[in-house]
């Protein structure tokens, strides 16, 4: 599997290459955000793992532009920051991240959330999820309500997902907070709430059922 890592630091880019390797990747290492975002669009890659904090251009804006571009905008990509903090970690996940690290971390933790991104794409066709007259592209990232695009925010798209993929039954507020942030701990009490909000707004208040103590539902 072709894995493109973008890390600056030398010290750490270099064990990192090499331990993926040894665990099985074709590592392309590059240290700068511009080099790493080129090599995203022409290398045919299958996953990403990315820096924040790059040379040349942030991993953020890396992001952004894979995100944005048609042909490569469902690379799974996980995050790196030696920044610690909620405020990162949803401006990480805002721009379209899969997943989020802080440094330092264990490598093992690296490869367990490696193999949960892999899993979780291969899980997914393209085929388009549908309830009602709510249309969602899995793979593409593309929600429509009556044909028309929907304008939805990355953690707007990841719960929508979620529920898409469950229709008809009941997601509790800890899996929500676990697709919306990963494993870290740390988001505000009522982001979910904030969340669901949002998407009734877009979507249609009915579309969306909570179920009282429990969680929400997207009825079939």
């Amino acid at each position: 599997m072709r894995l493109l890592l973008v890390e600056d630091d030398q010290h750490l880019g270099s064990g990192l290459k090499k331990g993926l390797e040894r665990a099985g990747y074709s590592v392309e290492w590059l240290q700068d955000g511009k080099d790493g975002l080129h090599s995203a669009q022409t290398g045919g890659f299958e996953i990403a793992v990315l820096d924040v904090n790059l040379p040349g251009m942030s991993g953020i804006d890396v992001m952004r532009r894979i995100r944005g571009d048609i042909k490569i905008h469902s690379l799974p990509t996980l995050l790196l920051t030696a920044l610690d903090g909620v405020d990162n970690k949803v401006m990480g996940l805002d721009a379209g991240a899969d997943d989020y690290l802080t440094k330092p971390f264990d490598f093992k933790e690296l490869l367990a959330r490696l193999r949960a991104l892999i899993r979780r794409q291969s899980g997914r066709s393209g085929e388009l999820l549908i309830c009602g007259d709510i249309e969602l592209s899995r793979t593409g990232r593309i929600a429509k309500k009556a044909g028309e695009p929907l304008l939805l925010t990355a953690r707007e798209l990841r719960l929508l997902t979620l529920l898409m993929e469950h229709q008809g039954h009941i997601i509790n507020k800890s899996e929500i907070e676990e697709e919306l942030y990963g494993w870290e701990e740390g988001s505000d009490s009522n982001t979910v709430e904030v969340v669901i909000y949002n998407l009734r707004k877009k979507l249609g208040k009915d579309t969306i059922s909570t179920i009282r103590g429990v969680g929400y539902m997207m009825r079939k």
